[in-house]
C-alpha cells in the first residue's frame, strides 16, 4: 500500500502567466527528474517540428501555445524540449483502461494507468486572456484527462487501441482543447471531427442541456458519434478498429449498464466505480490499467469530486464558488493506493527496471 497525494493548483491570469507559474512548480519538482531519466531509455517514436507544431495550435487553440512559452521561459528550456514534454502532437502512448459512468447530470470517470506517468495535479485555470475556466486532472501538466468547465461540459476519454497512428494530437491535448474552447457538446463534437488525431480513444461528453452524454469514437482515420450511459476501452461503432482482446472492457461495461446508471444517484453512482470489491476498479497497476483516481463532475452544480485509490471519501470542489473568486480551502488530496510501483511525482521512478527485462 502506497500513501499518494495530488498537489492542488489554482490560477488565475493569463495563459502566458499560467504557463510560467506551472513552469516554476515543475522546475526543480522530482517529476522532471524522473522524466530526464526516462527518456535516457525510452527512445521516443516520433519527431518534434517546432513550425508545423505552432501552425496547429495556432489553428485551434492558439493560447495554449502561449502557455507553452510560458513554460519555456520558466524553465529556460528550449521549445523543442517543452513541446516534446509537454506538446501533446505526434507522442507514443502505452495501453491504458478507464471507465465512465454518466447519469442524472453526472460524469464519473476511473482513470486506470501506471504510477510512472502520473501528473499529480489537480487544476483550477480561470484565463484572463481567452478561452473557459477549467476543472480537472492533469496528464502531461498541460493537457486534462478528465475535467469540466465554467459552461458546464465535462469530458473524460478512454483508450481503445495503439494501432496505426499517425501525427496529430493526443488524447489529453484533446481533452484540454475541448474544455477550454467548446461551451457544450455540439461544439465538442465539431472539434473532434476537425482535430487531427494522433491515437485512437472514445470521448465522453456530458453537458447541463442534455439527458444523455454523446460518445465520439475517434481514430486517426474516422471519427464516429453515438449516445450512450457509459463506456470502457472497445468502440461500438467503428469495430474494425478494436483490439482483439475485449473481455475485461466488455465486462465493466456490462457491470455499469446493469446498475442502471440512470436509476442511480451521484454517491451511488461514484461508489459503484470507487468501491474495489465493485468489479469496476483495477489493480492492474502493472499492467498500465490500475485505478489511480476517480472523478466526478455535475455540470448544473459546477461541482468536482476527486479521490485517490479505491474504497475512498471524495474531495469536493465547488467549482461555481471558485469562479466567484473564492479558493478552495485545500492545497493536496490524498489517498491509498495498493501497489508497491513508484509514482513519478513523488519518489524516483525511472525505466531501467524495465528495460534491463527486456
Amino acid at each position: 500500500m502506497k500513501r499518494v497525494s495530488t498537489n492542488v493548483i489554482q490560477f488565475r491570469g493569463t495563459h502566458y502567466e499560467f504557463g510560467y507559474h506551472q513552469g516554476t512548480l515543475v522546475k526543480n519538482h522530482i517529476l522532471i527528474k524522473n522524466r530526464e531519466n526516462q527518456w535516457k531509455v525510452r527512445t521516443p517514436l516520433f519527431s518534434i517540428n517546432i513550425q508545423e507544431t505552432k501552425r496547429i495550435f495556432q489553428e485551434i487553440a492558439p493560447a495554449i501555445w502561449e502557455e507553452l512559452l510560458g513554460f519555456a521561459e520558466a524553465l529556460e528550456w528550449p521549445m523543442e524540449r517543452v513541446l516534446l514534454e509537454f506538446g501533446g502532437y505526434r507522442v507514443k502512448l502505452n495501453r491504458s483502461g478507464c471507465s465512465i459512468l454518466t447519469g442524472k447530470d453526472y460524469l464519473i470517470r476511473n482513470y486506470d494507468y501506471h504510477p510512472k506517468t502520473y501528473d499529480g495535479f489537480f487544476s483550477a485555470f480561470q484565463p484572463a486572456d481567452t478561452g473557459y475556466a477549467v476543472i480537472g486532472v492533469t496528464q502531461k501538466v498541460t493537457g486534462r484527462c478528465d475535467g469540466m468547465n465554467e459552461k458546464g461540459l465535462a469530458m473524460g476519454y478512454t483508450f481503445m487501441h495503439r494501432k496505426r497512428p499517425k501525427d496529430g494530437f493526443v488524447c489529453y491535448m484533446i481533452g484540454r482543447m475541448i474544455l477550454e474552447t467548446c461551451a457544450d457538446i455540439d461544439e465538442a463534437v465539431s472539434l473532434l471531427k476537425q482535430i487531427p488525431h494522433r491515437g485512437s480513444f472514445s470521448y465522453v461528453l456530458f453537458d447541463h442541456k442534455h439527458t444523455e452524454a454523446t460518445i465520439v469514437e475517434a481514430s486517426p482515420r474516422n471519427v464516429e458519434v453515438r449516445k450512450g450511459t457509459a463506456c470502457t476501452n472497445h468502440f461500438q461503432i467503428m469495430k474494425e478498429e478494436n483490439r482483439h482482446y475485449l473481455k475485461d472492457s466488455k465486462r465493466r461495461l456490462e457491470m455499469m449498464e446493469n446498475h442502471q446508471s440512470s436509476l442511480l444517484n451521484k454517491e451511488e453512482a461514484f461508489q459503484l466505480l470507487n468501491g474495489t470489491e465493485n468489479g469496476v476498479f483495477s489493480k492492474l497497476y502493472g499492467q498500465w490499467a490500475g485505478t489511480i483516481h476517480t472523478s466526478a463532475y455535475f455540470p448544473s452544480t459546477l461541482e468536482a469530486w476527486l479521490a485517490l485509490g479505491g474504497d475512498q471519501q471524495p474531495v469536493i470542489f465547488d467549482f461555481a464558488s471558485w469562479l466567484k473568486g473564492n479558493d478552495f480551502p485545500i492545497s493536496a488530496v490524498t489517498g491509498t493506493i495498493d501497489t508497491d510501483i513508484p509514482f513519478v511525482h513523488m519518489e524516483k521512478a525511472d525505466w531501467f527496471k524495465e528495460a534491463s527485462k527486456k
